[in-house]
């Protein structure tokens, strides 16, 4: 039986008017310590989002979601942050916030394939 490592993950919201509290799942991020993992996956369901929220800048939300990539994978054009190592940069970005762009508390699991589990939790969650 292989051996199974902890993982931890969080949920990717875009929440357009933080006084109403509503949101949309928009990605998951996912970290393996054992496995030095740290990956994430997004969708943007701009119809969706314009349906609930008419006035919000997509391009915007784009952005802002470009940069939490670069961060997670370390590239260096995401700035200082994306130059931490692995467990940093995916404490710092799910950390708490009141921007546009948040994440759930983060949920610990067990898993062989940290990269199966992003997969699964991304089509359960957010597509």
């Amino acid at each position: 039986m292989p051996d199974k490592h902890v993982y931890e993950y969080a949920l990717i919201r875009v929440v357009p008017r933080v006084e109403r509290g509503e949101c949309v799942n928009v990605g998951v991020i996912l970290f393996c310590k054992r496995k030095k993992y740290l990956d994430m996956r997004i969708h943007l369901d701009e119809s969706r989002l314009l349906a609930l929220f008419p006035e919000i800048d997509l391009e915007e939300v784009r952005a802002y979601l470009g940069v939490w990539d670069l961060i997670c994978k370390g590239n260096p054009n995401g700035g200082e942050i994306a130059k931490l190592d692995v467990p940093e940069r995916f404490r710092w970005l799910t950390a708490m916030r009141s921007t546009i762009i948040q994440n759930s508390k983060v949920h610990p699991g067990m898993c062989t394939k940290p990269e199966a589990v992003l997969e699964k939790l991304f089509q359960e969650y957010v597509l």
